[in-house]
């Protein structure tokens, strides 16, 4: 979670820098007037580097998952990028638009442009932008109006899955107008001096980015076609577990890494955890998924076996690589999925690192509970099976009683945030280096 914060502050402080190097927010005389111009051109360069930055994490580039810890990590960036491009492009608006009305208005009145003297002779260029000026603005103002609106949308949890994944495309459409928008308003000034030459590599590439999302080619050399071979369902889990056949393409996995799988163009790819290790000679990919929206919830009757399918991946840092001598696992509910896919890569590899295996879980089918009982054994993991009202909740405290060395291991957890991040705060409280407790967030919105 720090590389994240950390990298929203360089999104942030790294144009801001830049700009005060080039102009400043204290302009002689300072009056309302004054301020206005430049902290229009300050709030606008800011903005429109949060949203290049968004709009390029929005091509998962795989290059970039192990110095931000995983795709999972890259999107809770892209998602707070997004939040804070929207509040500085916010203040930008205002201050742009509403000086206007305030003048309108009769609160502010307009200072006189002076009068007399000669005029200031502008290239071919400069002149050009000139007179562009009025349509940009407009362009950037409606632009600003939809790139609001489907903010908002994304960060409503209850907006469809599929609308959003529609709906959140548009993004790239309000990106480049608000492109078109920075390079005729920006200061002409800018464009000799650091701040000007980020600006327009970050320009150059957010445009790029935004070309290929509306093209659909986000991720396209990582997708091979597949054909669902075989589906078991668990009736009491309300889990379905979806077996793949992989056309020639799939470069392998490492157990604990997920993918996007579509089964529906209309509904679009969704992230899965893989619950298979990789073996080339098989080509395969089992996914397990619970019935937890109105997508998963439509699975069991919509697939078919013999339907093709189109995998993109796979992306993830969860991959219980590390220096520990010995890991606490806690798969929480479906959460268990990575920790299966280990256990079978572990059981056709043995390595000689302790494991525990925490399984809380609600809900009880016996043949799953075979399942992971046999998959445990077969790689020589320690199950701790916990069943809701029954066993009662798992916590730090039960943690350490049974495993009291349970400070020299390393702790990975896939399950519901708020539970994982009680968990991450005990055992840092108790002692627990921070950097040692793996969380997957696997949340894409």
């Amino acid at each position: 979670m720090n590389r994240i914060k950390m990298a929203l502050l360089a999104s942030l402080l790294l144009p801001a820098a830049l700009w005060l190097a080039a102009d400043s927010l204290a302009p002689s005389p300072l009056t309302y007037f004054s301020f206005r111009t430049v902290f229009t051109q300050f709030s606008g360069v800011i903005g429109i580097c949060l949203m290049s930055v968004a709009m390029l994490l929005a091509l998962r580039p795989k290059w970039l998952e192990p110095h931000l810890d995983g795709l999972d990590k890259m999107y809770r960036l892209h998602k707070w990028l997004g939040i804070a491009a929207l509040v500085v492009a916010t203040l930008h608006w205002w201050w742009a638009k509403g000086t206007k009305w305030m003048v309108g208005w009769g609160w502010l009145v307009k200072p006189a442009r002076g009068a007399g003297g000669q005029q200031a002779q502008h290239g071919m260029l400069e002149s050009w932008l000139r007179g562009q000026r009025g349509l940009a603005e407009s362009i950037g103002e409606w632009a600003f109006y939809a790139a609001v609106i489907l903010i908002v949308l994304a960060l409503i949890k209850r907006f469809p899955y599929h609308w959003f994944a529609k709906t959140h495309k548009l993004l790239a459409v309000a990106y480049l107008a608000l492109a078109y928008h920075t390079v005729v308003l920006t200061k002409i000034g800018y464009w000799t001096q650091p701040v000007g030459w980020v600006l327009a590599l970050l320009l150059l590439g957010g445009s790029i980015a935004a070309v290929l999302v509306l093209l659909g080619r986000v991720g396209a050399r990582r997708k091979v076609r597949g054909r669902i071979t075989d589906l078991t369902r668990f009736p009491n889990l309300r889990v379905l577990e979806t077996r793949i056949a992989l056309a020639p393409g799939w470069q392998g996995h490492l157990a604990g890494q997920f993918a996007f799988v579509t089964s529906d163009e209309k509904e679009g790819a969704h992230p899965y955890t893989i619950a298979s290790s990789w073996n080339p000679a098989e080509q395969e990919l089992v996914f397990i998924t619970k019935a937890l929206g109105d997508h998963t919830s439509r699975l069991a009757d919509r697939l078919q076996p013999g339907m093709e399918v189109t995998v993109e991946g796979p992306y993830g840092c969860f991959d219980f690589t590390d220096e520990q001598p010995r890991q606490i696992w806690i798969g929480a509910g479906i959460g268990i999925t990575p920790f299966i896919a280990r256990m079978k890569q572990r059981a056709a590899v043995p390595e000689a690192k302790t494991i525990d295996l925490f399984h809380p879980t609600a809900d009880v089918d016996q043949n799953a509970i075979d399942l992971l009982q046999a998959d445990a054994a077969a790689a020589q993991v320690n199950l701790h099976l916990l069943v809701s009202g029954k066993d009662g909740r798992l916590d730090g405290e039960r943690i350490r009683a049974s495993i009291p060395e349970w400070a020299t291991a390393s702790i990975w957890f896939c399950g519901p945030p708020g539970f994982g991040q009680s968990l991450r705060d005990d055992f840092v409280a108790h002692g627990l280096p921070p950097e040692r407790f793996h969380q997957e967030l696997f949340q894409m919105r």
